[in-house]
């Protein structure tokens, strides 16, 4: 067996994300034994010693750091990749691009538009490849989606929909800020829904249906006011617990975007659907294997919603798992993105979404807020992403 060429990751951030990046990493060799480049878990850090320590054991990490700063200095290790929350992705990426290290940043790219430019500056100017984990992209039925939409089979597009409901936050009593509660404070943030839940709908419909253009939204923030866990004091919220907007897309298409953590019986129900000129197509997270399609050239007295179980071997990443009928879950999303970066090494070509990729995303975002905030129509300056 040839040997393999190994690209030493430091990890930094030890919650969620940190856990599925992890996992991605570790079933490489499993599933994708083909490929050229082998992840090493060199090093992972987080502030708490004794939690990173556990964390590294865990995981299969060869050591740990508990400052950020030290890791990216190492030079044993070829990427960073960012699980923290959002106030300190600029910081890190600036780092580790100074440091030459390829960069993988969990979503959003950063909390504001300004941010997220001076990280694509700064990653371009060093010539260091960049990804952004918005994941949903690698669920194969969301990708077969992208396939049928590239296909042309849909025709002219005349409306995308997409909603992303949530329930968390319906307690008055639910301090903000902190360990595992720090989506609730604006700080750290940037912003609530829109930056968490209504960007992962964002670059996915720019990926199935082209740039949106402009946006016109409106924000709310149910408890006005909450304790924040760091100070023990009682101040004002700055995240939206709940964003709409609508949009017209560089296609000709409207879009209509639904995002809230105020959805009682809702965890994580993401839904998205396209409308064609001949064919529709959705999808739904809650059945992430299934994508729905109609196609109005089938005979009438057949025509309707087809459930496509998207599990054969021809159909997008499922020649790598099961057997057909046999689904896969959430944690493989992650383990694609694994082995689309590492071909990528391979092939020289981006793996998208890049950090500029992103930015396109964070100007959809910024450009929500905006409207929310003016009660008017604002342009995006959106470009096509890859």
């Amino acid at each position: 067996m040839a040997q393999k060429k190994q690209i030493r990751i430091g990890l930094v951030g030890t919650g969620l994300m940190g856990r599925t990046h992890s996992n991605g990493y570790n079933r490489i060799g499993n599933f994708f034994p083909e490929l050229e480049y082998h992840p090493v878990l060199k090093a992972v850090c987080s502030r708490n010693a004794e939690k990173v320590q556990a964390f590294a054991e865990q995981w299969g990490f060869e050591s740990y750091e508990t400052d950020w700063k030290a890791l990216v200095a190492r030079d044993d290790i070829d990427a960073i990749d960012i699980c923290t929350p959002n106030d300190s992705h600029a910081e890190i990426a600036l780092a580790a691009a100074a440091a030459g290290k390829m960069i993988l940043c969990e979503k959003p790219l950063a909390r504001t538009l300004a941010e997220g430019e001076t990280m694509v500056e700064a990653a371009e100017k060093a010539g260091v490849k960049t990804t952004v984990w918005y994941n949903y992209r690698r669920i194969p039925a969301v990708t077969l989606a992208k396939q049928i939409v590239d296909s042309g089979k849909l025709g002219k597009i005349f409306h995308y929909r997409a909603n992303f409901l949530q329930d968390w936050t319906i307690n008055a009593d639910l301090p903000q800020g902190g360990t595992g509660l720090w989506r609730m404070d604006v700080d750290s943030a940037g912003s609530g829904v829109t930056g968490d839940l209504l960007a992962h709908c964002i670059d996915t419909a720019m990926w199935l249906n082209g740039a949106i253009t402009d946006v016109s939204a409106m924000t709310e923030t149910f408890v006005k006011e909450r304790m924040h866990q760091l100070t023990g004091k009682v101040q004002p919220v700055g995240i939206d617990d709940a964003c709409l907007f609508h949009c017209h897309f560089a296609n000709g298409s409207l879009g209509l975007f639904e995002s809230t953590r105020y959805a009682r019986g809702h965890k994580a129900l993401y839904t998205f659907e396209i409308n064609g000129e001949h064919a529709s197509i959705r999808w739904d997270l809650h059945d992430l294997n299934r994508l729905e399609y109609f196609d109005h050239s089938d005979e009438s007295i057949v025509r309707g919603w087809r459930s496509i179980h998207v599990t054969d071997g021809d159909q997008p990443y499922m020649n790598r798992w099961w057997i057909p009928g046999c689904g896969i879950g959430y944690e493989h999303s992650f383990i694609h993105q694994v082995a689309d970066f590492l071909k990528s090494l391979e092939t020289g070509e981006p793996c998208g979404p890049t950090f500029r990729d992103a930015l396109q995303t964070q100007k959809v975002c910024e450009a929500v807020i905006d409207s929310a905030n003016s009660r008017s129509w604002k342009d995006t300056g959106a470009e096509a992403i890859g």
